[in-house]
């Protein structure tokens, strides 16, 4: 029997957020706590930048592999299961790697953490879709993006403080144990679905799914759009470091960290662009949220610390705010299998951290922070246009016509 979908301001609804924030937050702050960490890494084990880069590489590239397993386990054995036991793997691997006796050593837990960690991601998506009322659905998203935000910034601030007072594996080992509570949180917050049923399973139904998503009209687009923002985002938040630490800003371990509490902006920006999204409709929010990323990532540009500190601001804001209407218009326009949808939307954006984040490593050993701009640039102006593309692509159902 299909149950109502849970609409805004009802107990369930404050109970799915509550636990979708310590979701977000612990997949995130688990993945991306290293990122500061990377000159350390380079340190420590003679290491170049695009060496470094790959203990998050790594991990973002064997996550994007298993998303697509993780929405067809799903299926077969429900979504909260599969989001717990991904989150307690994420903690415990963290744990591990903090007593790593190498840097190999250190790369096969982080790739086995990516591996372990997609079934939150995967599903998420999926269990809001299912769960949550169309017009909520926005608010819903952004609440668990601004999740992902927050333990993006408190993972990245955490670990660096940590590090530049003790070590880096005493920063990955407090990390393990918050994502251990956050774990244990989201198991207690979270309802159990009502809406969803065990669906087909198989290679079969696997190619079937893929089929349906990959020849739509509208969502391969989307599913680009993930691939070149979170490259972009990554990319980003990998290099303006080296930057920042080197001469003439010669700028703390501690202090180059910190700048990550500008994800805060994006726990505001995910939550308002839903909600604008909902009102004004994704099509017509999508682009110009994405322009204000090109904008911030010009102003890094200029040899001005707060500039630069500016620019970063921007470019967050707009990544989140993008994320968030480009994610929920993937629940809306989906068909059936929606847990595949949201997991190619996933692998794609994955993907884009682990490949334009490697790519952007050789360009700063090769050209500096203009080389990275100047494929960053190229890679905003892409998305730009993809999401005009989207203006045009007529509606697949009656829900997604509302967006």
């Amino acid at each position: 029997m299909q149950h109502s979908a849970i609409a805004a301001g009802t107990p369930d609804f404050k109970r799915i957020n509550r636990a979708m924030a310590f979701g977000g937050f612990s997949t995130f702050a688990l993945l991306y706590c290293v990122q500061p960490l990377m000159p350390l890494l380079a340190r420590d084990f003679g290491l170049t930048p695009a060496q470094s880069s790959l203990v998050l590489s790594l991990s973002t590239g064997t996550l994007a592999v298993a998303l697509l397993a993780s929405s067809v386990i799903s299926d077969r054995f429900g979504r909260k299961p599969i989001m717990a036991a991904s989150m307690l793997s994420g903690a415990v691997l963290t744990l591990a790697a903090a007593f790593s006796q190498d840097y190999a050593q250190l790369l096969a837990l982080r790739a086995l953490l990516g591996l372990l960690i997609a079934g939150m991601p995967a599903v998420a998506m999926a269990y809001l879709s299912e769960e949550i009322d169309g017009r909520s659905l926005g608010l819903a998203m952004g609440t668990y993006i601004g999740g992902s935000a927050f333990g993006g910034m408190l993972g990245r601030v955490i670990a660096s403080f940590i590090s530049d007072f003790y070590s880096w594996r005493v920063a990955l080992a407090a990390m393990g144990l918050a994502g251990l509570y956050a774990a244990f949180e989201f198991w207690r917050s979270l309802p159990a679905s009502r809406n969803f049923r065990p669906g087909a399973r198989g290679v079969g139904a696997l190619l079937g799914g893929l089929r349906t998503h990959l020849f739509d009209a509208g969502l391969p687009l989307l599913f680009s759009i993930a691939f070149l923002l979170m490259g972009a985002m990554v990319s980003m938040y990998n290099y303006i470091g080296y930057r920042l630490l080197a001469p003439p800003f010669s700028m703390r371990q501690s202090a180059v960290g910190a700048l990550s509490v500008l994800y805060l902006l994006g726990i505001f920006s995910s939550v308002w662009a839903g909600r604008l999204a909902d009102r004004l409709g994704r099509r017509n929010v999508l682009w110009m949220v994405m322009s204000v990323m090109l904008a911030g990532l010009l102003l890094t540009l200029l040899d001005n610390v707060w500039m630069i500190v500016a620019g970063m601001g921007l470019f967050t804001f707009g990544f989140f705010a993008s994320h968030s209407v480009a994610s929920s218009w993937v629940g809306r326009r989906a068909q059936a299998p929606q847990a595949l949808a949201s997991a190619i939307y996933l692998f794609l954006y994955y993907l884009g951290s682990s490949v334009v984040g490697w790519i952007s490593g050789y360009l700063w050993s090769h050209g500096g922070w203009l080389g990275v701009v100047a494929l960053l640039s190229a890679v905003l102006v892409v998305a730009l246009l993809l999401a005009l593309r989207l203006r045009s692509v007529p509606p697949l159902n009656p829900q997604e016509a509302r967006t």
